[in-house]
């Protein structure tokens, strides 16, 4: 089963999801032939289709099409110049016409100091360092998924995907893993995809691991006679939300009167469902 929305609610014992509404994926593509599950599966989504089909054709070892990498260029700058104004308050930039410009004239700085860094994204970044004092809405370090599908805490995204980049060793080693290096991962993880060093897919006996634009995504499809016979998926928003995760770490780490801030600190993790904060309950 795939989650179509979660719940999040703070309680004595600090921040809590629950899982909402359920997508029945499996019941929607067992025993059809392969090449629908293939066309399917990316339609079932809003995001990150082309990681879906790719995903899903590499799985089924159906010739693989699809450009992964406009895919990313284009939902990372969508990202960096609609989304997180918004949510921070901001008026959006206009859209560059070369998506490096956001890299600043001379690039990302190495010393993590981006109130001093030239690009249209300064005043986002400003604002992020403001409103996030170095420890506030922290995460531990966590490791990267060992495997496509495995379960848990885990660091899968694109900070994660660009953790050795020198802006965000500077940005960790000031503020730790919080809101700014989420912010830098993004842009690394744009500057990345610019210079075509994304992480290539892989695939192997029904196994497909595709590079998208908010971590890895893993998909193993099974088949017998034409036809798709077992499923199972792990996206970055799985590792993101799971207990113990990035975000329910970055929110227990959120002081109490601060926690109006928590949308901000949901866009910049960016999961792929929606998270509705739960109004407290009156006793």
């Amino acid at each position: 089963m795939t989650l179509a929305s979660v719940l999040l609610g703070f309680g004595p014992d600090g921040p809590a999801l629950r899982t909402g509404q359920r997508l029945p994926v499996e019941t929607m593509v067992l025993g059809r032939p392969v090449p629908e599950v293939a066309e399917l599966l990316p339609r079932l989504f809003n995001l990150c289709r082309v990681a879906q089909g790719l995903a899903a054709q590499l799985a089924l070892g159906l010739p693989a099409t699809g450009d992964l990498r406009t895919e990313i260029i284009r939902d990372h700058v969508i990202r960096l110049t609609v989304i997180l104004p918004r949510a921070f308050g901001l008026t959006a930039p206009a859209l560059p016409a070369d998506p490096a410009e956001l890299l600043g004239r001379n690039g990302l700085p190495a010393d993590g100091d981006l109130c001093r860094w030239d690009s249209p994204l300064t005043p986002l970044a400003c604002r992020i360092t403001q409103e996030f004092a170095p420890g506030i809405a922290c995460t531990a370090p966590l490791p990267p998924p060992p495997h496509p599908l495995a379960e848990g805490a885990y660091e899968n995204s694109a900070a994660g995907r660009q953790a050795g980049a020198p802006t965000l060793r500077a940005v960790e080693s000031r503020y730790g893993r919080g809101p700014l290096w989420r912010f830098v991962g993004l842009l690394a993880d744009l500057e990345a995809a610019l210079a075509d060093r994304l992480p290539a897919p892989v695939a192997a006996e029904g196994l497909a691991c595709v590079p998208a634009a908010r971590g890895a995504y893993g998909l193993r499809l099974n088949s017998c006679e034409g036809r798709v016979t077992g499923i199972a998926r792990r996206t970055p928003t799985d590792h993101l939300l799971a207990p113990g995760g990035a975000l329910l770490q970055a929110l227990g780490r959120l002081p109490a009167d601060q926690r109006h801030l928590a949308p901000r600190i949901i866009a910049l993790h960016d999961p792929c469902v929606p998270v509705l904060i739960e109004e407290p309950q009156d006793a």
